[in-house]
């Protein structure tokens, strides 16, 4: 082949192969203006799902869990960290925190896991009750009203057995 037609079909080469990235970079382009979508399940305090849009960073946070209410107490004793509701409160401004850190706020969260372990003082069983009453102070609310996609696991038991919810988010920023 001579050297100007190989020289030709280069150039078409490169002119299409650029046209191609240009195209695909619009695209992401065109996806990184969408907002995140949150498909509500009716009368739920949870999404059916989200999506999230390509071109949008997300951020996973490993399990968290609750502060220490009173440090002083000894392992094994109920007060160092609470019940499942205030241990659920504790964790839940621990993610905000952490959130913020990240310039992100609990209103950015889409998705949650949740892993609820035994309470001794609610006959040995995951106090889920207690877990839905502190997530509906920080979701569905006129504060911060969007809800997330979200699975509450009922476990055997945490790494810590003083520990009785352990909570991992995703939000989008």
């Amino acid at each position: 082949m001579p050297f100007k037609t190989k020289s030709l079909l280069l150039l078409l080469v490169l002119a299409v192969f650029s046209s191609c990235q240009t195209a695909h970079e619009d695209h992401d382009n065109e996806h990184a203006t969408e907002e995140v979508t949150r498909f509500e399940r009716e009368g739920s305090s949870i999404l059916k799902g989200v999506k999230v849009p390509a071109g949008k960073s997300i951020y996973f946070a490993s399990g968290m869990v609750a502060n220490p209410k009173d440090a002083t107490k000894p392992d094994g004793d109920r007060e160092k960290f609470g019940n499942t509701y205030e241990q659920s409160i504790s964790t839940l401004k621990r993610i905000a925190d952490y959130l913020g850190e990240e310039g992100l706020g609990l209103k950015d969260v889409v998705a949650m896991k949740v892993y609820v372990a035994p309470d001794p003082e609610n006959n040995n069983k995951p106090d889920f009750d207690a877990w839905f009453k502190a997530y509906a102070e920080f979701f569905g609310t006129e504060e911060n009203p969007n809800k997330v996609a979200r699975s509450t696991i009922g476990v055997f038991t945490l790494a810590n057995p003083d520990l009785l919810i352990e909570i991992e988010v995703r939000a989008v920023y």
